[in-house]
């Protein structure tokens, strides 16, 4: 999917909801655990129940790989499902990948050729020559971990190098990448105060924005300070839509949890506009 196609995707619903597939099997409805695999059904039902509200979805892929080869399975048959019935949707494997170059190429063939994936979520510590494989993939996007969401994202991401912190030298250094066009940034929703910043390095670039509603980022707030003149933005919930109910109305559940983030989303594009 190119960039083009999913900034018209999102224009055309009004939202730029991603919902993120982190399935624990402790969490979801006890009756699928009677299915023969029940982490693709549970992903089947809220991908049909909430797709109209949102632009692109995100497995987590350790919670698929926790269950072995029966994860992976569950995982490839979530993407195939995707692609086969809802194309116009942009998926993320958040893998967070990275490591040398030989690597890292593997990585990239194994989530974008392999499993068909349109992006994958990688960590920039090892710097150009792990990233730049994903990047030679034409109208596949690498989202690169710039400033997280977590407690820990204090450790290094926003100590200060010299006179600038850690975080705005990984934005300003990947622009220098070979094909960076094809990059996207994680920026944490608990971190709304810094998307003025990131903003001015990267005014055009694409955000993968984690931790509204559990993890306690406000959507106004990522809104107000890092919308751009493309959208720029996709937001994700995972938690609050995916578990909105442990009963037999969970896939209606979600559907009106995504709904409701949508509908927000839509206001504010509206009020943009």
């Amino acid at each position: 999917m190119t960039t083009n196609q999913l900034i018209s995707e999102i224009r055309k619903k009004n939202s730029f909801l991603c919902v993120g597939l982190d399935v624990d099997l402790e969490k979801i409805p006890a009756f699928f655990l009677k299915e023969e695999d029940p982490i693709f059904s549970f992903n089947k039902a809220i991908i049909d129940a909430t797709h109209q509200f949102a632009v692109a979805y995100k497995p987590n892929t350790a919670f698929y790989e926790a269950y072995g080869i029966k994860g992976w399975k569950s995982l490839e048959k979530t993407i195939n499902y995707l692609n086969e019935n809802y194309p116009e949707i942009f998926t993320i494997a958040d893998a967070k990948r990275g490591d040398i170059g030989n690597t890292s190429s593997r990585y990239a063939k194994a989530f974008f050729e392999d499993l068909g994936f349109d992006s994958i979520t990688v960590a920039p510590y090892m710097g150009k020559d792990s990233i730049e494989p994903f990047l030679a993939f034409e109208n596949k996007h690498t989202i690169l971990l710039a400033l997280t969401s977590n407690e820990g994202a204090y450790d290094f991401q926003t100590k200060k190098v010299g006179e600038q912190e850690l975080y705005k030298q990984v934005l300003e250094t990947s622009k220098q990448w070979k094909n960076s066009e094809n990059l996207m940034y994680v920026v944490g929703a608990t971190k709304a105060e810094y998307f003025t910043d990131i903003r001015k390095i990267i005014p055009d670039s694409f955000l993968l924005v984690p931790g509204i509603g559990a993890q306690g980022g406000n959507l106004r707030d990522v809104c107000k300070y890092g919308l751009n003149s493309n959208i720029g933005l996709l937001v994700n919930s995972s938690r609050g839509i995916i578990y909105a109910s442990k009963n037999d109305d969970f896939a209606e559940a979600a559907a009106g949890e995504a709904k409701k983030i949508q509908f927000e989303m839509k206001a504010i594009l509206d009020g943009v506009h």
